[in-house]
């Protein structure tokens, strides 16, 4: 999740200050990803050194005053583009564990306990995940569909790697 764009996309949706953008984050993205105050107003800072959004007032308030920001054309301009383009799959995870699979096998190591280590690793989150939808609204439940729908096939990945596991040896010992 790209932080400076979504932010820059809520604050599309029309004029508001950082307390705002926090709190809209939380309600929309906590689950995935936790942003604190400070990356808020230090993105903020950067995307009106950017040009891509203003602030518009000052309101004072009971503690610190709030500033007001709003996206300039070059910004929707931005936002615009990051929606109409598509989110390359990941690929990380699977490129960690294969990473730390070809290192055991040079080490001698049991790739298949690491395999073994890493299934039980997913099959907890899918645990989790799955508890969480049960009382889960509607936001949760799909956020929790697509992190499980990545892990059943990270899970398939394992299978098929363990199943290979022989000749990938033969390969790195070669």
């Amino acid at each position: 999740m790209e932080s400076r764009l979504i932010l820059l996309g809520l604050l599309s949706a029309g004029p508001g200050h950082g307390y705002d953008l926090k709190r809209s984050w939380d309600h929309w993205f906590a689950a995935s990803k936790p942003l604190a105050y400070g990356q808020v107003y230090a993105t903020l800072a950067r995307l009106v050194r950017d040009g891509l959004i203003t602030q518009i007032e000052t309101e004072p308030g009971a503690g610190p005053e709030r500033k007001r920001y709003e996206v300039t054309d070059a910004g929707r301009q931005s936002v615009e583009q990051w929606l109409l383009t598509p989110v390359a799959p990941a690929g990380d995870v699977q490129a960690d564990i294969f990473a730390k699979t070809v290192i055991a096998l040079m080490l001698d190591d049991d790739a298949g306990r690491l395999l073994d280590l890493q299934r039980a690793e997913h099959m907890a989150r899918m645990r989790e995940l799955t508890r969480l939808k049960q009382d889960g609204d509607l936001r949760t439940v799909l956020l929790a569909d697509h992190a499980l729908f990545h892990i059943e096939a990270d899970l398939r990945w394992m299978e098929t790697t363990a199943a290979r596991l022989g000749e990938l040896r033969a390969e790195v010992r070669s």
